[in-house]
């Protein structure tokens, strides 16, 4: 018997052992490579001439800034915001027919970016930070806050000393990231909550839709650099935000009873194996 029970110990460990090295094997080969789920960007002909030679300096940092950024993760090309054809070098940019959009003026920017980000642009255009930009076209406008080709992943950090007093005081900054912070807050909480359950296997590709809308209104209407507006909507936005969190426990749960059954057969089967090892023995 004492024996069994020292072979049953080893073969754990090298099940265990065997497991460990599969999933380190599993994450450098699939998880790892390029092609396993990293963004596939078309680059074409953008990326070859601004990184050639005869590209000015202030043009060469343009590709790794851009390719550091959320919108290369979510397949956002450089023809998608400056138009041209990335395959065509005749016609990727420069000429008339390509639809190709040089560096926008300062004032140009929001409507370059509202092509895409329609509701922020609505909500832009309506605020302090809009009406600045249409009168006097010294206003904060998108790349003030974002930056141009390095645009990360919007968070609560932009609104900050530094930044804000380029423009005015940070007084009113700082009440509207108070009136922010609870929301962003449960934002962030539950981001990283749906990326655990990911990276366990669930699958969570309707909670990530969800997540995404929600936090998608909340920022847009933030845009409107309103804190009457952005309050009133924060219970409303928090009230969606609990119906995802309910989600989220549920899957957590399933998830949580997986695991538990799992080592509960695992469990079963070894004293199986060991009762009958003693009664085939004792026989």
């Amino acid at each position: 018997m004492r024996y069994m029970l020292l072979i049953l110990s080893i073969v754990i460990g090298s099940v265990s052992v065997v497991h460990a090295d599969y999933k380190d094997a599993f994450q450098k080969e699939f998880i790892d490579k390029p092609w396993a789920g990293a963004p596939i960007v078309e680059e074409g002909v953008c990326i070859e001439c601004h990184i050639s030679k005869n590209m000015k300096a202030d043009y060469l940092k343009i590709p790794q800034e851009w390719k550091m950024s959320i919108h290369y993760k979510n397949k956002v090309s450089c023809h998608n915001c400056h138009g041209g054809d990335p395959a065509d070098a005749a016609v990727s940019c420069g000429t008339p027919h390509s639809g190709f959009v040089r560096t926008p003026t300062y004032k140009d920017v929001p409507e370059m970016c509202g092509k895409c980000h329609v509701g922020i642009l609505e909500k832009y255009l309506k605020s302090g930070h809009g009406r600045a930009l249409k009168a006097a076209g010294k206003g904060p406008n998108c790349v003030t806050c974002h930056g141009a080709h390095s645009i990360q992943k919007a968070s609560i950090d932009i609104i900050n000393e530094v930044r804000c007093t380029k423009c005015h005081t940070y007084q009113r900054a700082k009440i509207m990231k108070q009136a922010l912070f609870l929301t962003e807050k449960k934002i962030g909480e539950l981001e990283d909550r749906v990326k655990e359950l990911k990276e366990q296997g669930m699958v969570v590709s309707d909670l990530e839709k969800a997540l995404f809308r929600t936090t998608a209104g909340f920022r847009t209407v933030f845009h409107s650099v309103n804190v009457d507006l952005v309050k009133e909507k924060s219970t409303l936005f928090m009230k969606d935000l609990e119906v995802i969190e309910k989600d989220i426990s549920a899957i957590t749960s399933e998830l949580g009873f997986r695991k538990n059954f799992s080592a509960f057969l695992f469990i079963l089967f070894g004293v199986f194996g060991i009762v009958y090892y003693v009664y085939t023995k004792e026989k």
